[in-house]
């Protein structure tokens, strides 16, 4: 099955770009603008189910901490990067 065709207006510099990529990786400019497309995609996605699960446990009294949230965050892109902080703030709980 084919997939339909879908064309676009590119500024002349993110054209280029986008040319010098598709060459560099051996790959077709449309490839790259795919696997692009997909990319944030994926990421607007996971940052909406993120939101969702924030809002849920917000809605719960579950929140985390400001360190855990900053150690995390301070972690990102190095060697030691830590997984996402779970709750460890509870509110209305007995």
């Amino acid at each position: 099955m084919t997939s339909p065709r879908f064309t676009m207006r590119l500024e002349p510099v993110l054209k280029d770009w986008l040319e010098s990529e598709a060459k560099r990786s051996d790959r077709s400019a449309s490839y790259v603008a795919k696997q692009a497309i997909q990319a944030l995609k994926d990421k607007t996605e996971a940052k909406a189910d993120m939101i969702r699960t924030a809002v849920t446990l917000a809605d719960q009294g579950a929140f985390i901490s400001e360190g855990k949230v900053t150690d995390w965050f301070e972690s990102l892109g190095t060697e030691n990067e830590l997984s996402e902080p779970e709750a460890d703030v509870f509110l209305n709980r007995a």
